[in-house]
Order: structure tokens, then C-alpha cells, then sequence
């Protein structure tokens, strides 16, 4: 239901707008619309706090006698409805003015109906894809509860082009072979900017990824690239690396392992020719500088080595986890510090492996031998593989980087026990 300027057409307008338009009553005026859109009756007082001298005159001339002393001003519904029904202004009595005098009134109740009847319908493109994938029906409902989709795109209008392209994305996912994530934007969405970082697209889009595939770790833009990868969608193809020693399954990495020299591997590389065999056994370093050395001591006769170079990027990701699926076992080896403990954490979160030389009693054995290391500094951090390595690194107070213990590490690459 709507009160339109058509409820008010016997409304004398001049003279209307001269007793009830005037400055001075214009909260009367407010507080008649909003109980208007309420849906609640014209009747009964309605009171202003500290009125101004002109408050107080306008309402005793649309009255023609003063509304009372005290420190409000108070005014009733009826005395107004039955002025401007007797004096003809408006016929209709006071509803007919408001909406003369400020325009349609829309019940508020009815407004909200209709709103969340247009949230529902924007849904409906997520909805249906609920329906095609049942796995991403969690997705949709947290969608729906959640109130992003109100914040990014504000409007029930905006969310249903929003959602819509949303579902677009998702429903032509995953993609074979990996493509380039500007070029399937384009194809897909008209735009190669379609799905860029920090665009409400991207945002919705990335939380669906993550709900089709699984891939809930990481985040910035390595995450990103991460979740994007999963899907075959490549953010960052070529500056995203891996390397690696005496792996085989190509003819690049064929070529590489037999003149036993490291390979720097590509996310483009890895996702469009991944390895076609895994060696039962894989050693993973942390640092770039164990993996030149096992290249220069041992060359052909190193056994498997992957350096991640630090966190794992997405190339390094898709490589253990092909190799994984394909049976290799890994053994990984990292600094002892904080920062050391977070990466190999991080790591065992996304690829199983167990530690190579990484545990309380290798680190206490290290301390143990060698020259007093740098202190350690930094929050501590949990080792899941081995619970009581943070508290031998918190008594001990002292980083062992890997390339204190690099002999060691050399020594089981020679010949590889598995």
C-alpha cells in the first residue's frame, strides 16, 4: 500500500503549504510521515523538547490558540486532522497534507518486504548453481547470512549482476588445460580486469574456489595465486618458482638430471607438463644455498632435492602435490628459528611429510656441536611434527640456519635410505 499525491488532490496547495509548510512545523510534519509509514493512526500528541520561539508561534497560528507553556512542545494529531478538514485545506484531513507536502508515503513494512524479496531473487543465480553442485551449497547459504554480498555490492540490484557474474565464473571452473586468469576473464566476463585483486568479483568469486576445491590456506596475493591455480587459472605463471635437483618426468628435467644441475621451475611449466613419474623419496630444503651445494658436491649422484626457497609458492605447491598424488614421500628440512618453525608448519598444513634432521633432537645435537649461533628472536611458534621442538629452541636461545648443518644434510644425499 502507498499514499500518492493522487490521496491528496482536493488539497488547497497555497494555503496548505502557508499554515503547515512553514519552517517552523516542520517536525510535525516528520513525525506524521514516519507514523504514516508505520501504518499507525494520526491521533494522539506528539511532543517537541525545547522548542524555538518560532516552533512555538507556528504552532499556535496553525492551532489559533497557544499549545501550552513548560519546556516541550506538544501538539495532538486530531487538532491538526480537524483544522485543515474544517478550514478546507484539506478535505481529507491530515495524511492527504503530508503527502501533499512531502510526497508518496510507502509503508515501511510493505518496503521491507519487497527488499528482502529482491535480496532473495539476487541469490537466485548462486542458488541454482547450489543446486547444479551440491558441495557448494554451504557456500550460497553463507553468502546469503553472512552480509558480504550486502557490503560489497549494496544494492539488491547490484548483488543480483554481482552474483550472477559470480556464478558465471564458478560454473566454467576448473579449466584444462590452465589458462591464463586474464585471458579466461575476458572470455567469460567480457573484461580482462574482470576478476583483478581487490574488485568485489574477485573477492566472491576466490571464497567460491575455495568452496569447489578445497583449497582454504594461504593468503595474500600467494594465496590468491594458490586458490586461482587450483582451478587452473594462472595469476602469475611465469614469476612464480620452484627448484629443483635431479627430478625427472620431462624432457627439460630429464635433460637438467643428467647433467646435474638445479632446474628452476615455472607455474606455467608445472601446470601445462608436470612430471610423468616420482622418485619414491623427495628431500625438500628451505634455503636456495643447500641445494647448489648438494648440486656442486654430488651433481648426477644427489638424490631428489626441492628447495622452496622460503614460504612455498604456488609453483612449488603444485609440484609436491602432483608428486604426492603420484607416490613420492617427502622429508623436509628448515631453519631453526620462528620463521623457520611458521614455513615448515605452513607447509605440512597443505603436503604431508616428516622431518629430515628437523626435530628437537637434531636441533639440540646441532647446538650442541657447533659454535654459538645468532640469538633467537621473534614470537614463538609450534611445531606440529614434533611438539617439543619450540621449547628445546626457547632453552637453547639459538638459530641454526641450514647452512651451519649443510654437512649433515650432504651426507644423506648421496645415497638416499627413503
Amino acid at each position: 500500500m502507498e499514499l500518492t499525491p493522487a490521496t491528496a488532490v482536493t488539497v488547497d496547495e497555497v494555503r496548505l503549504r502557508r499554515l503547515l509548510g512553514a519552517p517552523g512545523l516542520g517536525w510535525l510534519v516528520d513525525r506524521a510521515r514516519r507514523r504514516l509509514e508505520r501504518g499507525r493512526p494520526l491521533t494522539g500528541p506528539v511532543s517537541l523538547s525545547s522548542p524555538t520561539a518560532d516552533q512555538r508561534e507556528a504552532a499556535e497560528r496553525l492551532l489559533g490558540r497557544a499549545p501550552g507553556g513548560g519546556r516541550s512542545l506538544s501538539v495532538r494529531l486530531e487538532a491538526v486532522d480537524e483544522v485543515l478538514r474544517r478550514s478546507g485545506i484539506s478535505p481529507s484531513g491530515l495524511a492527504a497534507a503530508v503527502v501533499a507536502l512531502t510526497g508518496p508515503v510507502t509503508l515501511l513494512g510493505q518496503a521491507r518486504a519487497e527488499e528482502q524479496r529482491a535480496w532473495a531473487q539476487a541469490h537466485a543465480p548462486v542458488d541454482a548453481l547450489a543446486d547444479e553442485v551440491p558441495a557448494l551449497r554451504d557456500w550460497a547459504d553463507r553468502l546469503r547470512n553472512d552480509g558480504l554480498v550486502r557490503r560489497l555490492a549494496g544494492t539488491p540490484t547490484a548483488a543480483a549482476g554481482l552474483l550472477g557474474r559470480t556464478a558465471t565464473v564458478i560454473r566454467a571452473l576448473p579449466v584444462e588445460p590452465p589458462v591464463s586468469l586474464p585471458a579466461f576473464s575476458s572470455r567469460h566476463l567480457g573484461s580482462a580486469h574482470a576478476l583483478d585483486d581487490g574488485t568485489p568479483l574477485c573477492t566472491l568469486a576466490l571464497s567460491g574456489v575455495r568452496a569447489l576445491t578445497g583449497v582454504c590456506e594461504g593468503s595474500g596475493a600467494q594465496g590468491r595465486r594458490e586458490v586461482w591455480a587450483s582451478v587452473g587459472l594462472l595469476r602469475d605463471e611465469l614469476s612464480s618458482t620452484v627448484l629443483a635437483l635431479n627430478l625427472r618426468g620431462t624432457p627439460a628435467l630429464d635433460w637438467m638430471a643428467d647433467a646435474g644441475e638445479p632446474a628452476v621451475l615455472t607455474l606455467r611449466q608445472l601446470t601445462r607438463c608436470p612430471p610423468r613419474s616420482a622418485p619414491p623419496t623427495v628431500r625438500m630444503c628451505e634455503n636456495p644455498a643447500v641445494l647448489a651445494a648438494a648440486a656442486d658436491t654430488y651433481g648426477t649422484r644427489c638424490a631428489p632435492l626441492i628447495c622452496l626457497q622460503g614460504q612455498p609458492s604456488a609453483a612449488a605447491l603444485v609440484l609436491l602435490r602432483h608428486l604426492h598424488t603420484h607416490g613420492a614421500h617427502f622429508r623436509y628440512h628448515g631453519d631453526f628459528d620462528w620463521g623457520g618453525l611458521r614455513i615448515a608448519a605452513a607447509l605440512l598444513r597443505r603436503v604431508p611429510w616428516s622431518p629430515w634432521r628437523y626435530t628437537a633432537a637434531d636441533y639440540r645435537a646441532a647446538v650442541h656441536t657447533l659454535p654459538a649461533g645468532p640469538p633467537l628472536t621473534g614470537v614463538r611458534a609450534e611445531a606440529p611434527w614434533d611438539p617439543g621442538l619450540p621449547d628445546a629452541l626457547e632453552e637453547a636461545g639459538v638459530r641454526v640456519e641450514e647452512e651451519a648443518v649443510l654437512s649433515d644434510l650432504l651426507a644423506d644425499l648421496l645415497s638416499d635410505p627413503g
